[in-house]
């Protein structure tokens, strides 16, 4: 079955256009309440970032619980993946952020983990849907769901992030820059890196409401390069709204993106014996990863882009880190979800043990030049089926002869074939790209 409301990540959207309205949410808590309790007594857990309209949301939500006899544990401004952990510790049920991640204030919307910090199963999304479709009930006066507010929650989360390295860790002698995008991180993050022992320099960690991710954080990072050469810093870190992002720059103010934090952490496992299996990348992963690990003897494997699909991919075989050249960055080995506390530490704690700066470590991942071209086409049949197209792209591949990739693929919301070439050779890439895009016009005319 295909799902109304929820996408590959919750339900989002612009606030006040539906289903991201007040009337939305309180149906949307009930219908998750009713939900939960049929696995029992049942208990959940509500964060949220520093978007304004979370404070009307939260309210609507808690009316929803505990109008289905569900009890409501009340977070407040926390990271996604701290809900994600504190529903396992909590022993809830279930655990909702309220959040739309990297987008503007204008946007806003709800994201589900289940008591075991994972994702909801489809199943349970789809009972959501179909109780979402019935009438509203409130359960009998007595079985009301209470509410509670967990005060400690932000200190219990960054006790948890610390233990992620071994106790004796001290980053003393680091001077990091820290972008908190104004988001959920403003208050945990800088306490992790300071209690850890380095000298940490705060931006962007004045939330008010509006500002949240406006020219910040890792979707903006001019501020951070500009401020990591102001300071002479060692490096710095930008995080996303809801915190499960997050992205680097060197001291030299170069970015350092998701593909090469993944490399720089699965390296460090490889190398200590404690990689299990291999990496997860996504389509988009760049080719320069999948031939850095291929020499160190890694597998790697990608998955649909959205972390959701990266994390199936790491359940199914059983590996421990993947993740999104976005930002996403998932270390199994310490967490259930994309976390970017935890994976900023993982890469510091490689490069401690490296001795090495961050732009000494990277080195070690040649990113491959990419080509990406949008083609527009009029709808009706699609170009990519086009017999001449695949023997193109076929022939195009087979020419790379393992060392380069061809990624011809629709866009989801415009009509657009998108033609993404990935090689060794910027010149070759280019002409095979627009080689393949003027075929993908021509079929589509």
């Amino acid at each position: 079955m295909s799902k109304k409301y929820f996408g590959t990540d919750g339900i989002r959207g612009r606030v006040g256009e539906y289903p991201i309205t007040p009337d939305f949410m309180l149906k949307l808590g009930w219908a998750a309440g009713m939900a939960f309790r049929k696995m029992g007594a049942c208990k959940v857990l509500v964060g949220k970032d520093t978007r304004i309209s979370g404070y009307m949301f939260e309210s609507a939500l808690e009316a929803g619980l505990t109008s289905a006899g569900a009890d409501v544990m009340l977070l407040g401004p926390m990271p996604t993946p701290a809900i994600a952990y504190l529903s396992r510790t909590f022993q809830a049920e279930a655990g909702i952020v309220i959040s739309a991640s990297h987008n503007p204030h204008d946007d806003n919307g709800i994201k589900f983990f289940s008591g075991r910090g994972t994702k909801l199963p489809d199943e349970l999304e789809l009972m959501i849907e179909e109780l979402l479709d019935t009438p509203m009930t409130v359960v009998e006066s007595s079985k009301i769901g209470k509410v509670s507010r967990i005060n400690d929650a932000s200190g219990r989360y960054i006790e948890f992030c610390k233990s992620s390295v071994p106790t004796n860790t001290s980053f003393a002698g680091l001077k990091i820059v820290i972008d908190c995008a104004h988001g959920a991180t403003y208050k945990v993050a800088p306490s992790v890196f300071r209690e850890l022992g380095a000298e940490v320099v705060v931006l962007s960690a004045q939330p008010n409401g509006l500002n949240i991710n406006d020219n910040c954080g890792s979707t903006h990072m001019g501020p951070l390069q500009a401020a990591v050469l102001a300071e002479h810093a060692d490096l710095g870190i930008a995080f996303d709204g809801d915190g499960d992002r997050v992205l680097m720059v060197d001291h030299t103010g170069a970015i350092v993106d998701g593909d090469e934090l993944i490399f720089i952490i699965a390296r460090d496992l490889h190398e200590r014996g404690k990689l299990q299996g291999g990496v997860v990348g996504t389509l988009m992963s760049n080719l320069g990863l999948e031939l850095a690990l291929a020499d160190l003897g890694i597998p790697f494997v990608r998955a649909n882009v959205g972390d959701r699909y990266v994390i199936a991919e790491l359940l199914e075989r059983d590996w421990l880190v993947g993740g999104e050249n976005s930002g996403h960055v998932v270390c199994f080995n310490h967490t259930t979800t994309g976390d970017a506390i935890i994976a900023a530490l993982q890469v510091l704690m490689a490069l401690k043990t490296r001795n090495e700066g961050l732009a000494q470590t990277r080195q070690a991942l040649r990113k491959c030049p990419q080509v990406l071209i949008n083609v527009r086409f009029g709808g009706g049949d699609s170009p990519l089926d086009h017999p001449a197209v695949k023997e193109a792209s076929k022939r195009v591949t087979d020419a790379m002869a393992g060392r380069g990739r061809v990624l011809l693929r629709k866009s989801g919301t415009e009509p657009l074939v998108r033609v993404m070439v990935e090689g060794e050779d910027e010149t070759q890439v280019r002409s095979y790209a627009e080689e393949l895009a003027k075929l993908v016009t021509e079929v589509s005319a």
